[in-house]
């Protein structure tokens, strides 16, 4: 049996990440879910457990000095973070994990599950992710600007992904990200096993 693959996706708003995830979903529904933890206040309908793990700040605080983060981050006064214990017993039981991070957690992950593969999705231009942002209809010029600012810096990221791939065209994106993934479930590192099974197995 193979070890689990970490798929880690980032990209900025308004690069069709999210509709690249939910096509992969669709074709491989046996992804592993990783439930985050917060501190902040739970939202009308959550539920402690099933969308969120709601901590405390001094919990999440001592979580996060004894290393129980793959990736945690402070978003808008509060703290998010992925606990890293089950995310490592779903990979070993070779169950696949999709991860949509930005390029903080993307980075973190990197040094927290070293055999995760990484990839980057980019706009084919910069004036076409202006132009898709428009588009929705529903952010402001400064909530527009302010993510195009926010894309040339994530972007600058992109060079130490394991991938990159350009959202120019949806299926030809989806093919791609499709290729990748199933391409970094045949890593050595994760199949070992059927290696020593095959040497061990009686001839």
């Amino acid at each position: 049996m193979r070890l689990g693959t970490a798929l880690v996706l980032s990209a900025p708003s308004g690069a069709g990440k999210t509709t690249l995830v939910h096509r992969l979903l669709r074709e491989f529904p046996d992804f592993g879910f990783s439930i985050s933890c917060t501190t902040r206040a739970p939202r009308k309908g959550e539920v402690d457990g099933r969308d969120y793990h709601f901590l405390t700040r001094e919990r999440f605080a001592q979580m996060r000095s004894e290393g129980g983060f793959a990736e945690w981050a402070e978003v808008h006064g509060n703290f998010y973070g992925t606990p890293l214990a089950p995310l490592q017993e779903t990979l070993a039981r070779g169950q696949d994990v999709l991860l949509d991070v930005d390029v903080q957690g993307a980075a973190q992950l990197k040094l927290s599950l070293p055999h995760a593969a990484t990839v980057f999705i980019l706009p084919p231009s910069l004036e076409e992710l202006e132009r898709r942002l428009r588009s929705r209809g529903t952010d402001s010029e400064e909530v527009i600007a302010t993510r195009l600012g926010n894309a040339k810096r994530e972007i600058a990221e992109a060079r130490w992904f394991d991938s990159v791939l350009v959202n120019d065209n949806l299926d030809r994106a989806y093919e791609s990200l499709r290729a990748l993934y199933l391409a970094a479930t045949l890593k050595t590192a994760l199949n070992r096993a059927a290696i020593d099974d095959l040497l061990h197995a009686r001839g």
